[in-house]
């Protein structure tokens, strides 16, 4: 075969692969920035890439020098793809985690470009829309799930200290069993009040809708969240 069918060949290849890399990667990113996550469309779009690209150029060095090893670079993208992944969680105000699905999308993002820089095309799509569905199909049973599970955990803000001891006399009038507490700060200029996260069972599901109203009612809890 002519060199340069072999070149035109070799070009074609590479530009199935990052066209590819670009598709599945803007796939998983879609359902991201649909939510206004902090990675969305592009960012996922770019780790896809960079991922084929960094697994293309190792095999390139492995076939153009007879040297090294084909899965060294992949394996550093593995790891490395955590410092951007750790970038997307947050922990707000009220000590709820955000952007763990983000993170964790991120780094399958990155898997699914090492799998099309190697050429393992199927594995590459078939993961693609595996995680496709896992994020977007099973977002609303997940949600089923947590509503339907008797455990809650709350964030609470009281104006006093004192207040603990209303909460705890309304948690035993309605059988709710307290199964631990951890002390938090408010954080308010003027020092004033306190905050707990608990994490409660309840007597029955059907209470959890109605739970954060009825602690919002005892007399000095000032903010209720459930997280």
């Amino acid at each position: 075969m002519p060199l340069i069918d072999l070149q035109i060949e070799k070009l074609l290849e590479v530009a199935i692969k990052l066209v590819l890399a670009v598709i599945c990667g803007g796939v998983l990113g879609i359902e991201r920035g649909r939510k206004k996550r902090p990675a969305g469309f592009r960012t996922y779009m770019l780790v896809c890439l960079g991922a084929t690209l960094v697994m293309m150029t190792n095999q390139y060095i492995c076939e153009q020098y007879l040297t090294g090893d084909p899965s060294r670079m992949g394996a550093q993208v593995i790891s490395g793809i955590g410092f951007l992944g750790a970038g997307t969680i947050i922990t707000t105000g009220h000590n709820r985690v955000k952007g763990l699905t983000t993170a964790a999308g991120l780094w399958a993002a990155a898997c699914i470009g090492l799998a099309i820089g190697v050429g393992f095309y199927e594995g590459a799509v078939l993961g693609t829309v595996m995680i496709f569905i896992a994020m977007v199909s099973l977002h609303s049973l997940d949600e089923h799930i947590t509503a339907s599970a008797r455990t809650i955990i709350l964030y609470i803000e009281f104006n006093r200290i004192t207040a603990m001891k209303n909460l705890t006399a309304f948690l035993k009038e309605k059988d709710i069993k307290l199964m631990d507490i951890e002390s938090e700060s408010t954080d308010k200029a003027d020092g004033a009040g306190s905050a707990a996260v608990i994490t409660l069972k309840l007597p029955s599901q059907k209470m959890r809708n109605m739970l954060t109203y009825m602690i919002e009612a005892v007399e000095g809890v000032t903010y209720v969240e459930e997280i």
